[in-house]
């Protein structure tokens, strides 16, 4: 994730305040000196480092803190709390008119934030909440945009409106609003075009729109890996054209992260959503507790079991339930978890969000060798017949050999999936409760690594 290497630090400038039994005003302003540099090198604004350290040292060396039992957990207490204020405290849903009023948002942002993904995405979003929704492609420079929109909005199940590249995007908004009209459409997303940077041309373009349509909502797609010049990109938009959100995108990857802690303070905007991988169902609500909760590696178990919720059948796991109990669970079960695991993000993913193993507690977890893993095992479970997935008591000495063959793999490889099978289904059998609601201890227990 994108605030690993911030984590990292950040917990062991937890580790050493916890150590101490007391705690001084020299311990405190010492491990904010590190908390603050740590902030500075994951490109948090320099202002905004500057005024939440000052709070948070404010609130440290009050005399409740100071002399309490446990200073050092009160220290990290308040660095959660003012984490959670600087992010935006309260979560904020992308506003929307009342009933069946048309609600119009407008994507805006540079080219290569990932504009048009994030904007089938949020699409997603919308319809899976009940809402008709139209997407109308008014980027008519970028080479492809337009048939990117058309296949992303076709693999979400939403109708993209177009008028192809040989109209202005204003034209393209006014006519798209028609056709919404006409369709009983609730939400219109107008995908802008981007630029490589700000310029005249493209803000006169979008304030056209503005003054064509009734645009509800000015969305802002940010990268969150250009660090700092997210902030100021955001701050540009807002200026010139006015914003009423921002989704940052690439949060999953190697960045620092600063623009999240930064973009609220400087913008005074919320942050509505977090792109956190390349599928369309990659788009994360962002709420500000749960993400200074990853941070400072205290897991996000709520959105570990949204996304459970979100990917999990409802009968499939009550069924699954059933067998788990009986300990009927079979070949076919385990690749059936396997592919709810990787539609979670994988193994790496969820563990991120475990409380304790985020940031620098997971250093170890190699996403490559877990995938590498994983397709290993597929090998083997597709190698065996139909017959052997439902009943493993069938695998003898001879069916092993035959399996290790179709799956190109030691015989040694095959024996020890199944004896982790068996004990893993053993286990299942004496813990009923691990699946209750069909949703919770999916993975326990599962030989994947």
């Amino acid at each position: 994730m994108a605030f690993d290497s911030l984590s990292e630090k950040l917990q062991n400038v937890f580790k050493n305040l916890r150590s101490k039994g007391r705690l001084t005003e020299a311990d405190v302003k010492t491990a904010l000196k590190e908390v603050k540099m740590a902030l500075l090198e994951a490109d948090v604004n320099f202002k905004v480092v500057k005024q939440f350290v000052k709070d948070v040292q404010e609130r440290a060396i009050g005399q409740d803190v100071m002399n309490g039992l446990n200073p050092g957990q009160m220290v990290i207490k308040i660095v959660n709390e003012e984490l959670v204020r600087l992010m935006g405290s309260e979560t904020t849903e992308i506003a929307l008119r009342p009933g069946k009023e048309l609600t119009i948002i407008m994507m805006v942002g540079l080219q290569g934030a990932g504009k048009t993904t994030t904007t089938a995405k949020l699409a997603g979003k919308l319809k899976a909440k009940g809402k008709k929704v139209l997407l109308a492609a008014c980027d008519v420079y970028r080479p492809a945009a337009i048939e990117q929109l058309q296949i992303n909005g076709e693999k979400q199940g939403v109708e993209v409106f177009s008028m192809g590249d040989k109209h202005k995007p204003a034209d393209i908004a006014k006519a798209a609003v028609e056709h919404a009209g006409k369709n009983d459409v609730q939400v219109l997303i107008l995908d802008t075009a981007g630029r490589l940077h700000i310029d005249e041309e493209m803000m006169a373009e979008l304030v056209q729109i503005k003054e064509q349509v009734a645009v509800f909502q000015t969305i802002l797609v940010v990268d969150a890996m250009t660090g700092q010049d997210a902030v100021n990109v955001a701050k540009m938009f807002d200026e010139k054209i006015g914003i009423d959100g921002v989704v940052l995108t690439k949060l999953d990857g190697d960045t620092r992260g600063g623009a999240a802690l930064s973009i609220r303070a400087v913008t005074g905007k919320p942050i509505l959503y977090a792109g956190m991988g390349e599928k369309l169902s990659d788009l994360e609500q962002f709420y500000p507790d749960r993400m200074a909760s990853r941070i400072l590696g205290m897991g996000d178990v709520l959105t570990l079991i949204e996304k459970a919720q979100e990917e999990f059948d409802e009968e499939k796991a009550k069924k699954l339930e059933q067998k788990m109990k009986k300990a009927e669970f079979d070949f076919e079960d385990y690749l059936d978890s396997m592919s709810q695991m990787k539609k979670m993000g994988g193994l790496s993913s969820i563990l991120a969000m475990m409380p304790g193993l985020g940031g620098a507690k997971m250093p170890d977890i190699d996403d490559a060798a877990a995938e590498k893993n994983m397709a290993r095992t597929e090998a083997i479970i597709y190698s065996m017949t139909l017959a052997e997935r439902r009943n493993p008591s069938l695998l003898n000495p001879s069916r092993k050999r035959r399996i290790a063959q179709g799956a190109g793999v030691d015989i040694a490889e095959v024996n020890r999936l199944v004896k982790q099978f068996e004990q893993a289904r053993k286990m299942m059998k004496q813990m009923p409760g691990m699946m209750k609601k069909g949703r919770k201890g999916m993975f326990q227990g599962f030989p994947f690594s």
